[in-house]
C-alpha cells in the first residue's frame, strides 16, 4: 500500500466516527484531522538526507547527457 492510499485510508477511519455532517466545512476539518493523524504514521523515506543534492546529481546527469554526441548511422531494415 503506498503513502496516499494509507493516508485516505486513516481518513475514512477517522471520519468514521461522524454520525451527521453539519457543512462542507466540517467534513474539510475531519479530512484534514485524519491528514494530520496519517501523517505521524508515516516513516522516512530511505535516503531522505541526500534530497537535497539531488537537484545538483540531476543536473550533472543531464550536462553529461547532452556533451554525448552519437553520430552513428543507424540503418533499419
Amino acid at each position: 500500500m503506498n503513502a496516499i492510499e494509507s493516508m485516505i485510508s486513516i481518513c475514512r477511519t477517522h471520519a468514521r466516527s461522524v454520525k451527521r455532517w453539519r457543512d462542507g466545512q466540517m467534513a474539510l476539518r475531519c479530512c484534514a484531522a485524519g491528514m494530520v493523524e496519517a501523517g505521524t504514521q508515516f516513516r522516512r523515506v530511505n535516503g531522505h538526507l541526500h534530497l537535497r543534492s539531488l537537484p545538483d546529481m540531476l543536473e550533472k546527469v543531464t550536462q553529461t547527457a547532452d556533451s554525448t554526441v552519437h553520430d552513428e548511422a543507424i540503418t533499419a531494415a
